[in-house]
C-alpha cells in the first residue's frame, strides 16, 4: 500500500498557517484554527505552530494558540520544545507565557532549564522553581 498524494490545496492551506505562525500573523492564525485547522498541525520537521511562533517570538500569536490549547510540550522531531526554542532565541516574553500556561522547562533535549544554564538566566531558573 502506498500513501496517497496530499492534495495540494491542503498543502497551500497548510503553508499558510506555518508562514503565519512564523510571521507572527495571530488574526491569520486565529481564522484557520478557528476554521479547523488541527492545533498541533505539525511540519515536515515536527515543528508545531506554536514551536514556530515561540522561536521567532511572536508573544501574541504564541498566546492565541495557547487560548485556543495548544499542546506546550509537544517536541518537534530533533526533540526539542517551544520552550527550549524560546529560551534559547532570548524570547523572555515568549518564556513567561510558555511557563505561565504550564510548559515543563525539563521536557525534550537540551531542555529549557538546560539551555537557561547555558546562557545564564538565573530569572528563568528562578521562574521554575518548584
Amino acid at each position: 500500500m502506498t500513501d496517497s498524494p496530499i492534495d495540494p490545496e491542503i498543502q497551500e492551506i497548510a503553508q499558510r498557517v506555518f508562514d503565519a505562525a512564523r510571521a507572527g500573523d495571530t488574526e491569520t492564525l486565529a481564522v484557520y484554527i478557528d476554521a479547523g485547522v488541527p492545533l498541533n498541525l505539525t511540519n515536515g520537521t515536527g515543528d508545531t505552530l506554536v514551536m514556530l511562533a515561540a522561536y521567532h517570538g511572536h508573544a501574541p500569536a504564541v498566546q492565541v494558540l495557547i487560548e485556543r490549547g495548544a499542546d506546550v510540550d509537544r517536541l518537534n522531531d530533533r526533540g526539542q520544545s517551544p520552550l527550549a526554542g524560546a529560551v534559547f532565541k532570548g524570547e523572555e516574553a515568549v518564556v513567561r507565557m510558555l511557563t505561565a500556561a504550564g510548559a515543563d522547562p525539563r521536557a525534550g533535549h537540551p531542555t529549557a532549564e538546560d539551555s537557561a544554564k547555558m546562557f545564564g538566566r538565573e530569572d528563568y531558573l528562578q521562574l521554575w522553581q518548584r
